[in-house]
């Protein structure tokens, strides 16, 4: 089996990273270093590039905690980044590689986000079979919600009568550049009100990336009669649309806001997309879902995307020996 060179990544790699991500069958604006970076003071980059003589082959987006790496704490999703060229046999050399190489830096475990399916240009699933043959533990399973916007949408009675019902108050659907409204009186109260929780990204970071990623960051709000009711932040990739943030003011939801914006975003704004990506509705680390946020998002057409998470020991590399026949 081929060894790749394995080397972490400095500053001076900035400009061939983005350039390599550009190019990947399985990456996302949130693997640019510019995305990757903006919380940077919280977490340890160990991101990781692999080398086939001074070509670059794979990159892996990481952080590390004490002796164990995770494929990257700061980003929904992650794990290893390659071009569509590259072939089965040569991700599981490459996976060998990486590890060898975390084990001889005296990192034991690795801990990886898979990239859900529907943010691969083409499939690219070759790393799920590498972590199965080395032995790669499930530890947590997320459930997506995802509409396949190729297909007629199915949305059901009860959206179709919220949807109403934000047409019968003239509710007002807006893209707007600023986020102040949206994340001040609408997401921080009610995440505060019901979570004791609060966004991911701050005022401040979000405004940031916003200016990094205009095309791929774009916040949507609902306004009864100039006054903000409801929001969603989207984030943006080449197939799909997330809604990162959905949010309504406490006590107008019977105006119909959400649906009536949700459905506004699914048959106009990204009906061009392959899928619109509602999130997650899990907690306790997937072993617990939120039957209402579930079926709110399912009326509108959404079924099921897993979203998987492992961890490997190291010194598993070597049970990638004598696999390819």
């Amino acid at each position: 089996m081929k060894i790749y060179k394995v080397k972490k990544y400095q500053e001076s790699d900035y400009e061939n990273w983005n350039a390599f991500i550009a190019q990947a069958k399985n990456a996302t604006f949130l693997f640019h270093r510019d995305f990757m970076e903006y919380h940077k003071d919280r977490f340890e980059d160990y991101s990781l590039i692999v080398l086939d003589g001074e070509k670059w082959v794979a990159v892996l987006p990481a952080n590390s905690v004490g002796d164990e790496v995770f494929s990257h704490q700061g980003l929904t999703y992650g794990g290893l980044v390659y071009n569509e060229k590259i072939k089965l046999v040569s991700v599981i050399a490459i996976f060998k590689s990486i590890l060898f190489f975390l084990n001889e830096n005296k990192i034991d475990k690795i801990h990886i986000k898979i990239i859900p399916s529907i943010y691969h240009q083409k499939p690219a699933e070759e790393l799920q079979y590498a972590l199965f043959l080395a032995q790669g533990q499930l530890i947590r399973r997320d459930t997506m919600a995802v509409v396949d916007l190729s297909l007629n949408i199915n949305i059901a009675s009860d959206r179709k009568e919220g949807i109403k019902k934000g047409k019968i108050n003239r509710l007002e659907i807006k893209e707007v550049a600023d986020f102040e409204d949206f994340w001040n009186k609408i997401l921080i109260p009610n995440l505060v009100l019901k979570h004791q929780a609060k966004p991911v990204h701050s005022l401040q970071e979000i405004m940031n990336l916003k200016l990094l990623f205009p095309k791929n960051i774009r916040q949507f709000n609902v306004y009864e009669n100039g006054v903000i009711v409801a929001g969603t932040t989207i984030f943006e990739s080449e197939n799909v649309a997330h809604s990162q943030y959905i949010s309504g003011k406490e006590g107008k939801n019977n105006l119909g806001g959400l649906d009536v914006l949700h459905h506004h975003l699914l048959s106009e704004v990204f009906n061009n997309k392959k899928f619109f990506d509602f999130g997650i509705s899990n907690e306790n680390k997937g072993r617990k879902l939120n039957n209402g946020l579930s079926y709110w998002k399912e009326s509108f057409g959404a079924s099921t995307v897993v979203h998987d998470f492992y961890e490997v020991e190291t010194a598993n590399f070597i049970k990638l020996d004598n696999v390819i026949v």
